[in-house]
């Protein structure tokens, strides 16, 4: 296991210096991040001279590059055109998008995992029918739809939620974003764990638990869950770094001032610092997630090892 590891943390390195050298190339041809800056007039050459000066915007592309990456190792993210340090910007915006994700992720976790057990035990059965169409909705409707339908019917009409998030965020606030923000991921792995459960239910082993009498609910947890759950624990592993990442929909809806919302605020403006510098750290999580998909297999299926 301990080489396994060491060896998938070696790969980690040319795989995030690979997507930072592509999201940094990306974003530097969004436009000109100094002509952002002095708004609709044009700069004066001596301005915009020393602008790029003091941002580095005078060096070659491979050079800023490089600069950069160091820097990251040291914790230092540059610093965003407004003159706020981007470690500040992240240091107020990642709780918050990590808040609305965990609350998303255990929407995944429990009714997906739940109504794709309940479905795939009883396939063909009405409930599973209503369930299948259910999903079938939720994943054809987009997100914003689902979020502003929700924000005007229980904040607007029915005055049950306040209609945009406090700056602060509690937890009991983020219950209706994170629920828009995991519904169609909700609706993915409520379809996977049926499909997966269906097919389990006729594999051999399970055949044999049931007809050595086995209780069903011990069928159900030992036998057949387990081994079901590996395809869904790879989509919700991936599927965290997609939701802290695209909850910029979700985030403008609510007013959340997350992830999503200095993303948006920073591809708006052209600030090339914080967005190289949130994608930097959104990279890193999805390497950890995947990472630990990886070792949890080995607890859901004792039959996979690591050599």
């Amino acid at each position: 296991m301990g080489g396994y590891v060491v060896r998938r943390l070696l790969q980690m390195v040319p795989v995030f210096a690979g997507a930072t050298l592509l999201i940094f190339l990306m974003v530097h041809v969004m436009g000109d991040p100094v002509a952002g800056l002095c708004g609709e007039r044009e700069c004066d050459p001596a301005t915009a001279a020393r602008l790029r000066r003091e941002f580095g915007l005078d060096q070659p592309v491979w050079q800023q590059y490089l600069t950069y990456l160091g820097n990251v190792f040291t914790g230092d993210f540059g610093t965003a055109f407004n003159g706020r340090p981007v470690a500040e910007l992240m240091a107020t915006a990642f709780p918050v998008t990590v808040r609305l994700t965990a609350v998303a992720v255990l929407f995944e976790v429990v009714v997906g995992v739940t109504l794709g057990v309940v479905t795939g035990l009883r396939r063909g059965r009405p409930v599973d029918t209503a369930v299948l169409l259910a999903t079938l909705v939720v994943i054809s409707v987009p997100t914003f739809v689902t979020g502003l339908l929700l924000q005007l019917l229980l904040g607007v009409e029915w005055g049950w939620i306040r209609p945009s998030v406090s700056p602060r965020a509690p937890l009991g606030e983020l219950i209706l974003p994170g629920l828009v923000l995991a519904a169609v991921s909700l609706a993915y792995v409520t379809r996977l764990t049926r499909t997966s459960i269906a097919e389990n239910l006729r594999s051999d082993h399970v055949r044999t638990a049931i007809a050595k009498g086995l209780p069903r609910h011990r069928v159900v947890t030992r036998h057949l869950l387990r081994n079901s759950l590996i395809p869904v624990v790879t989509f919700i592993g991936t599927d965290v770094g997609a939701l802290m990442g695209g909850a910029i929909v979700t985030e403008r809806i609510f007013n959340i001032q997350g992830v999503g919302y200095q993303l948006y605020q920073g591809i708006l403006r052209q600030n090339t610092q914080t967005v190289v510098g949130f994608v930097t750290v959104l990279v890193l999580v999805f390497l950890v997630a995947n990472l630990l998909v990886d070792l949890l297999y080995a607890v859901l299926d004792p039959r996979i090892r690591y050599a």
